[in-house]
């Protein structure tokens, strides 16, 4: 018997609406280093990682705010006006969602970049680094 086949594939509305309802909340580092690439400056970038992590290497321009410190003074910096792309490590980390749910309760539009840090190295992105 197939294992890929064993469940029945959804009614084509249903995948469409699942497939964008993914796209909604999330992006990936080939658009994010697209867009940057193009100016667009419609988003702000935020790595929700931790202090030391965030100074070995970041996406440029993104602002540091570690996931377990979002709140309401923390966040009054960011531009409510502008989606906000979170991301943690990797896909094997869920600081990025964490990051996410907090910055959403706080009535921010957040899309999480998959792949994290990770993925944007190994597609030979730059990275910044803070000085010590």
């Amino acid at each position: 018997m197939s294992m890929v086949l064993s469940t029945p594939a959804a009614p084509a509305e249903n995948a469409r609406y699942h497939f964008l309802s993914k796209l909604s909340v999330e992006t990936d580092v080939s658009d994010v280093w697209n867009d940057l690439q193009n100016g667009i400056t419609d988003f702000q970038i935020v790595d929700v990682r931790g202090e030391n992590a965030y100074n070995d290497g970041h996406v440029p321009g993104a602002i540091h705010l570690y996931h377990p410190h979002i709140s309401p003074e923390s966040t009054a910096t960011l531009d409510r006006s502008k989606l906000v792309v979170v991301y943690c490590w990797s896909p094997a980390c869920n600081g990025a969602a964490k990051g996410a749910a907090k910055l959403t309760s706080l009535g921010f539009q957040v899309k999480e970049m998959l792949g994290g840090i990770e993925y944007w190295m190994r597609e030979g992105n730059p990275i910044e680094r803070c000085s010590e």
